[in-house]
């Protein structure tokens, strides 16, 4: 496997080897080792699995502590980082990338990133692993639309988010509250 170059400083998207033949395929989703060449060195402690249709949107959601190895499994997502660390100087900025069943791409979302997606294919499998273990009272959030941070989703998908994601307040409403400091991050 290796770590692809992106735009951003401290999330990393990885490519694995495939071996595959006509009775399917192989790869490895994680080895430790490797990750840490790329800059893991955490231990992921928790997985989680979401099934979703398409136009689901999931985000911007983030926890202090906790980072994400996120992949797709199954269909194809729009997946979404976002810097929000206190003083980075990419704050507020985003990148994307298609996470899908056939490149096996995977993301990791360090911590002082919010994250999210939206469903592409009719349907799609996501699962990701975390560095902390999930606390509902611990984790954040903001609007998935907020014009400020201006990420760019798929033209022509009608987006359906959750309640708590449609009314979510904006980053500028939260940042100065926001426990991430930059460099903090201790992948930045």
């Amino acid at each position: 496997m290796r770590a692809l170059p992106i735009r951003l400083a401290g999330p990393i998207l990885v490519e694995p080897v495939v071996h595959g033949d006509e009775r399917g395929f192989f790869l490895e989703t994680f080895r430790r080792s490797a990750f840490a060449e790329f800059g893991l060195e955490e231990e992921l402690v928790q997985y989680n699995h979401s099934r979703s249709r398409r136009g689901i949107i999931r985000g911007m959601h983030f926890q202090p502590g906790m980072g994400k190895l996120i992949r797709c499994v199954n269909g194809r997502i729009f997946d979404v980082v976002v810097d929000i660390r206190r003083g980075s100087p990419a704050f507020g900025r985003w990148e994307a990338f298609e996470l899908n069943d056939q490149t096996h791409h995977q993301l990791y979302c360090p911590d002082g990133f919010a994250h999210g997606f939206c469903v592409l294919s009719e349907q799609a499998d996501v699962v990701y692993g975390s560095t902390i273990y999930y606390d509902p009272q611990a984790e954040g959030g903001f609007r998935y639309d907020d014009p400020d941070v201006g990420i760019e989703w798929p033209a022509g998908l009608e987006l359906i988010p959750s309640a708590r994601d449609a009314s979510a307040p904006a980053l500028s409403e939260i940042a100065p509250t926001l426990p991430f400091e930059f460099p903090a991050a201790s992948h930045a």
